[in-house]
């Protein structure tokens, strides 16, 4: 009898917990069961938290999933992101970071689990920490993340955050390199890409689409959608960093209808449009957009490569008291 696919996926993700344990995709020090001596009740407590503040404000689960991809792409998972500056410019101040919302959640999620595990936990795990449960609480997969981050000692630079976090334009290419350099496959890039079926798109970001040359805009922009996303985002609008569009019909649930909308020339983004016809990474959103279990598997890999990616342990960094505060 051959194995099922449900078993193929278990025989995956053990292979790769073994990898990130050996230090495979930039882990180094991190484990399972970092904290099972020191705060057994840590993965409990930011679950509740999360679960709290998303039922006063059900787009959480969408901001803690960006709130994470931000801080990862810049120095690596070290919380630089929550860091508040008052004599120079913060990481926040990179305009690539804007619509990045929630940062006080990570704050209040710190507050709770200090009171039970004083100085033990990094403000880096935790914001790990929501983002997983962030997608299994939005119907995703609940993903084993190994933990032991330590938070930055150093000031956030915005201009590294500036030159590091993709452009509003970002084609194919450009998302393969950013996902190639965390050691993702084409495949597991372009499930990483499905984060995208959470939360909305600003405007902000969309007009740099809208403006582009007419050559060759066929093959990124359905008509329809284009007058949709005209009409949602005027240009000269004097409201470009409040309005948005939603970026799936389904963006407060974590589903494969991100490739659905994308293969029916709907992606809101260039990058989004753009996925299906490329030959390295149209295969794959095919299939994702016909296995949800597939996309699944890959997304949750490629999650643990990139929140295990250049990331401090052991003497390196430390944990903060307050996520805001060096």
């Amino acid at each position: 009898m051959g194995f099922s696919r449900t078993m193929f996926g278990v025989i995956f993700v053990f292979a790769l917990w073994f990898e990130v344990l050996e230090g495979g995709g930039g882990g180094g020090g991190l484990s399972y069961d970092f904290y099972e001596g020191t705060c057994p009740q840590v993965e409990d407590i930011v679950r509740a938290g999360l679960k709290s503040v998303s039922l006063t404000d059900p787009t959480t689960p969408s901001a803690m999933l960006r709130l994470m991809f931000h801080d990862c792409q810049v120095q690596g998972c070290d919380a630089s992101i929550l860091i508040d500056t008052v004599t120079m410019p913060s990481e926040m101040d990179s305009t690539k970071n804007f619509g990045i919302r929630k940062r006080e959640t990570i704050t209040l999620l710190k507050s709770m689990v200090e009171v039970v595990c004083p100085h033990r936990v990094s403000c880096a795990d935790i914001l790990i920490l929501a983002a997983r449960d962030a997608v299994a609480m939005s119907g995703g997969p609940w993903i084993q993340v190994p933990l032991g981050r330590r938070d930055s000692i150093s000031f956030p630079s915005y201009s590294l955050a500036d030159s590091l976090l993709p452009a509003a334009g970002l084609g194919v290419d450009g998302m393969l390199r950013i996902f190639g350099s965390k050691g993702m496959s084409i495949e597991e890039s372009v499930a990483i890409m499905g984060s995208h079926t959470l939360g909305v798109s600003h405007c902000f970001n969309i007009f740099t689409r809208l403006q582009a040359p007419q050559q060759g805009k066929a093959e990124y922009i359905e008509p329809g959608l284009e007058t949709l996303l005209k009409l949602s985002c005027p240009l000269g609008s004097l409201t470009p960093n409040s309005s948005f569009v939603v970026n799936d019909p389904t963006s407060l649930t974590f589903d494969n209808q991100y490739y659905l909308n994308a293969m029916r020339g709907r992606g809101i983004l260039r990058v989004d449009a753009e996925l299906p016809s490329d030959l390295r990474t149209g295969p794959f959103v095919r299939n994702f957009g016909e296995n949800q279990e597939d996309f699944f598997r890959a997304f949750s890999s490629g999650f643990v490569k990139l929140a295990s990616s250049g990331v401090l342990t052991g003497d390196q960094g430390v944990i903060r008291g307050i996520c805001s505060v060096i």
